[in-house]
């Protein structure tokens, strides 16, 4: 299986040439990694190429990397029933520089790509309705990128003399806890309450 894949890997990087950083076979799974702004000659190729026949578009999801100067990368996962394979095809961006859309190849691709920009903030140029999907139309921050607060910025509750829902500031009712994160089976360096009699 890790022949095919790497033959047509070599098939894919000799047709599509500067469109593609490289490619890697890990773990049974072909891994192409594509330039952000070749994304929808790559994927056009990937459907319509007789090798490739990747005519569907199972997944598109977003991954952030804080630390990495274009901290997003857009992940690509398309099947080809006739050859029997997958693909993944990732592309790298940041926080301003807009990806482009590939609804006109896979017009599945509307609502992941919504669902991207709403959980990440990656934005997608030429999409038809680029727009929340998931958080409500308000929301302040994108909730999937590592640096959102678990909390989050905002609280909503039914205000009982408004008669509405009312947004609020997060406020914590209780401290954080601290926590010793010692291994449970090596034991800790104090006595628990109730184990007094253990000993």
């Amino acid at each position: 299986m890790d022949e095919t894949l790497a033959e047509l890997g070599d098939h894919i990087q000799a047709a599509l040439g500067d469109a593609i950083d490289g490619y890697t076979v890990a773990y049974g799974e072909l891994n192409v990694e594509a330039r952000a702004s070749e994304i929808v000659s790559v994927v056009r190729f990937l459907r319509d190429d007789a090798s490739c026949q990747f005519v569907n578009l199972t997944d598109l999801c977003g991954v952030d990397y804080p630390a990495r100067e274009k901290r997003f990368e857009v992940v690509y996962h398309f099947m080809s029933p006739k050859q029997n394979l997958r693909i993944r095809v990732k592309v790298r961006t940041d926080e301003d520089t807009p990806v482009p859309s590939i609804v006109d190849v896979f017009a599945g691709a509307e609502w992941f790509e919504r669902e991207t920009y709403d959980m990440y903030g990656v934005l997608f140029s030429g999409h038809p309705d680029l727009r929340r999907i998931l958080t409500d139309y308000g929301f302040d921050g994108f909730p999937l990128r590592k640096d959102f607060p678990l909390t989050g910025y905002v609280e909503v509750r039914y205000d009982d003399e408004k008669k509405r829902v009312v947004y609020q500031p997060v406020r914590l009712s209780q401290e954080f806890r601290d926590f010793d994160f010692m291994s449970p089976w090596e034991g800790t360096d104090y006595v628990l309450p109730g184990d007094e009699k253990a000993s």
